[in-house]
């Protein structure tokens, strides 16, 4: 598996203007940022999306392929290629990245960056931050062993641990804003739309 770093379509190379610079303003995003920083990063985007909320609608997408043999599938990540096969739980032999893993990874990545937005909008002093997600899966659901037995990941939990002197109705307040503004985590609740099309002959 190639682990070359690229960009995802979304990336900016260090000489492209980060988004707010289609409003006017380049922001460097790996310098420290304070409240006052991010307003100025985002109020221009919350004004334009107020005035035409359709410039709001943001296209994401994934793209993977079979070119590997087994029950595998190579997904095009960020950092570069990544390949997830079976769980050992269904069958795998532990080889291969596992998607349940990913999408903890990819909920935790949005819980974090969601979480460090909303604690420096509030202006809260945060030292060290140390962010876990967990969740299972009952294999006999995916194996189709009992119709009963849910397909999905259940029980997900973040647990953030701050070094912080926040007040407790601070973390509590940064904690459901987190859950309310997670994109991936509210993601969740709504299953995706599978459709599959058929490749046109070469």
């Amino acid at each position: 598996m190639s682990q070359q770093r690229k960009k995802s379509k979304g990336a900016a190379d260090a000489n492209t203007p980060s988004v707010g610079a289609r409003v006017g303003e380049t922001v460097r995003m790996d310098a420290p940022i304070d409240a006052a920083g991010l307003r100025a990063l985002q109020a221009p985007l919350k004004e334009l999306y107020r005035e035409d909320p359709h410039e709001a609608h943001t296209p994401i997408s994934a793209r993977a392929d079979w070119r590997d043999h087994g029950i595998t599938t190579n997904v095009d990540v960020w950092s570069g290629r990544t390949r997830a096969g079976l769980h050992p739980a269904t069958g795998g032999d532990g080889d291969d990245a596992c998607s349940g893993d990913m999408l903890l990874e990819a909920l935790i990545a949005c819980a974090g960056v969601t979480m460090r937005s909303v604690a420096t909008a509030m202006g809260l002093s945060i030292t060290r931050a140390d962010l876990r997600a967990d969740g299972e899966f009952d294999a006999r659901g995916t194996l189709g062993i009992d119709r009963e037995v849910p397909v999905g990941v259940t029980g997900l939990s973040i647990t953030a641990t701050l070094e912080t002197d926040a007040s407790d109705a601070d973390l509590e307040r940064l904690a459901r804003s987190t859950e309310r503004y997670c994109v991936v985590g509210q993601s969740l609740a709504t299953p995706p739309t599978v459709t599959i099309r058929r490749a046109n002959p070469n």
